[in-house]
């Protein structure tokens, strides 16, 4: 009968909310720390996040609805029960490691599940560097169990299969007029309405507690929906008319140097630049050496760093280009490859450069960026045996890494100006490293063992000749969620910059807000080398420098950071999520400005 065909439907849905409402309170009980909620917490998030659980459902619902129309007229049960038991089966599967996938990547990334996560399929070996194998054999194991019990609530809801009926209530056409005239309901579900607005993640968020808002996400739509961004790399975000735009942008950004003040004692230095890995201020007090740094050298106390990941990092700090929040530079080869970068303007004056890394250089497409702009040598784990290669999860460790750096700076030839870029990679989870100083935990740990390093370096270097004519740069490429600081919180992104060496005129304390991407700016500024072609970095010595602000980018969302405060936007909810401003809707304009103005010169690069 039509009501048995339409009851398998119904209970099939049902089923798929139940396990979309049930992966909720999973997600926070297992994503829980550092993360503080009541009971009347998990029902707002349930509550605020049905609506896209009922309209992700019906999207699963498809195919058994299309199926139950054909069995109107195609009375063939035994074909019917297999295509719905595959048919459940994959869904089950894909259910299920959404779920785990979700629940075992935020507290990693801090944010949901989406396509960025598939970049990881082409060098699995790198994204299974995170973890032990006994994380990736139980989180397994959790898999199969949550498809088998999703697969089962199926079976059980639609008794594998659509029932034969040898009579109808109802005439053929009857029965197949009715599902027709609900196909424009589940239409309409789907959309989420008829408004001219769209289902989307940002319907659901409720709180200024972003883990709240993120555990009522469903983290399939979610997934889904990341791809309609990350389809041409590029996103449009269009809040201003060019005019506008223009307008608010206009001083943000001087390309040109004026009364720089001078920091070095000469203008011609070999300079190494260290991307510590996630190591922002959050830290320093298990930083002692680089705090000593700061206090010995040139200390700029009040830098932000640009991005989350390291792939942008790098490109901001020797590109002087910004990040976004959906899209990677250094993955577009066709604009990454055309970027201006700190190797490139120093090879034009006759400086060697090189790169050194522990792990795996061609991850994220690194290689190809780093040689298009500038780099010549590159050193990376291959150039290690095999014993050092596997000495950490992500390559080799640290401290062998900066041995190699030690060496490369002694044996350089005298009359040679050199750049030396170096990312070093233990202070990422795993954590896995050397040292177990019984610091707070693991991962400030791992964070100690980098200044141990950092400090072993500064102290061998002291002592050898090369050190009168050298400056050392010390930053993050990015900086991480930690205890309570996540994107909501300023100091989340507060970073280290640090100059030392040899070629340092004096110890001073620099206080102006700046972004990483200042450096590029910044540095070519002290070797009186111009810095036009940079539009996006700033020379913070200058006095055309007029309005000290920084800026930052996450995954769908942004932050803005000046003297009068700071402030958080969510792109999804298109909603403030942090206001610690007293001027915060100008900060929300600036910022728009600056995301709608940096995206469109992006997609300007090589067209």
């Amino acid at each position: 009968m039509i009501t048995r065909r339409m009851g398998n439907l119904i209970k099939s849905y049902v089923w798929t909310v139940v396990v979309f409402i049930v992966a909720k309170v999973g997600f926070m009980l297992c994503c829980r720390e550092g993360h503080e909620f009541s009971l009347s917490d998990v029902w707002q998030v349930i509550s605020h996040g049905l609506s896209l659980d009922l309209s992700t459902a019906l999207y699963i619902l498809i195919v058994p609805f299309l199926l139950t129309i054909v069995s109107v007229w195609w009375k063939n049960e035994k074909v019917q029960k297999w295509i719905l038991r595959i048919y459940f089966i994959i869904i089950a599967i894909a259910l299920a490691l959404a779920f785990v996938a979700d629940t075992s990547l935020y507290p990693f990334w801090g944010f949901k599940l989406d396509a960025s996560c598939l970049q990881f399929l082409e060098t699995p070996g790198d994204a299974a560097a995170s973890v032990s194998t006994g994380y990736l054999i139980v989180r397994l194991a959790i898999i199969v169990l949550i498809a088998w019990v999703i697969y089962k609530g199926y079976s059980w809801s639609v008794k594998c299969g659509v029932r034969s009926e040898n009579t109808s209530s109802f005439p053929k056409l009857l029965e197949t007029g009715f599902y027709i005239i609900c196909m424009p309901l589940i239409v309409i579900g789907i959309r989420g309405g008829l408004d001219e607005s769209t289902t989307n993640v940002g319907q659901v968020y409720y709180s200024q507690n972003q883990f709240l808002n993120h555990s009522a996400v469903n983290p399939v739509f979610c997934f889904l929906s990341s791809f309609e961004k990350t389809a041409s790399n590029i996103v449009d975000y269009d809040f201003y008319t060019d005019d506008e735009c223009a307008k608010l942008m206009d001083g943000l950004y001087p390309t040109t140097s004026v009364d720089t003040d001078t920091l070095l004692i000469t203008e011609r230095p070999n300079i190494v630049i260290v991307l510590m890995e996630s190591a922002g201020d959050l830290f320093a007090d298990v930083m002692p050496n680089l705090q000593r740094l700061k206090a010995e050298g040139i200390n700029f106390s009040n830098c932000y760093g640009n991005t989350w990941r390291t792939d942008r990092g790098t490109v901001c700090t020797y590109s002087g280009y910004p990040s976004f929040p959906t899209s990677s530079v250094m993955k577009m080869p066709k604009k990454s490859n055309l970027m201006p970068s700190i190797a490139s303007s120093l090879q034009q004056e006759g400086y060697h450069t090189y790169y050194l890394y522990g792990g795996d250089i061609n991850f994220t497409n690194m290689r190809s960026y780093l040689i298009a702009t500038g780099w010549e040598k590159l050193t990376w784990k291959t150039d290690y045996n095999n014993e050092e290669q596997n000495s950490a999860n992500w390559g080799v460790r640290d401290d062998i890494t900066f041995n190699t750096l030690y060496q490369q700076v002694t044996s350089m030839p005298q009359d040679e100006h050199y750049l030396i870029g170096f990312s070093t990679l233990s202070s990422h989870e795993p954590w896995d490293v050397p040292v177990e100083r019984g610091e707070r935990d693991e991962i400030a740990n791992a964070f100690y063992y980098l200044d141990q390093c950092i400090g072993d370096l500064i102290t061998k270097l002291k002592q050898t000749p090369q050190w009168e004519n050298l400056l050392i740069i010390f930053l993050p490429d990015h900086s991480i969620d930690y205890g309570p600081y996540t994107e909501s919180e300023p100091l989340r992104n507060k970073i280290p910059l640090v100059w030392t060496g040899g070629a340092i005129r004096s110890h001073q304390d620099i206080s102006t807000t700046c972004n990483q991407t200042d450096l590029a700016a910044t540095l070519l500024a002290q070797l009186r080398l111009s810095h036009d072609q940079f539009r996006w970095s700033r020379d913070v010595l200058s006095k055309s420098y007029t309005y000290p602000f920084a800026t930052h980018n996450y995954n769908n969302g942004f932050s803005l950071t000046d003297s009068t405060g700071f402030m958080a936007y969510d792109l999804e909810s298109q909603h403030i999520i942090t206001d610690k401003s007293s001027e915060t809707a100008r900060l929300e304009k600036i910022g728009k400005a600056i995301l709608q103005a940096t995206t469109k010169d992006l997609k300007n690069i090589g067209n």
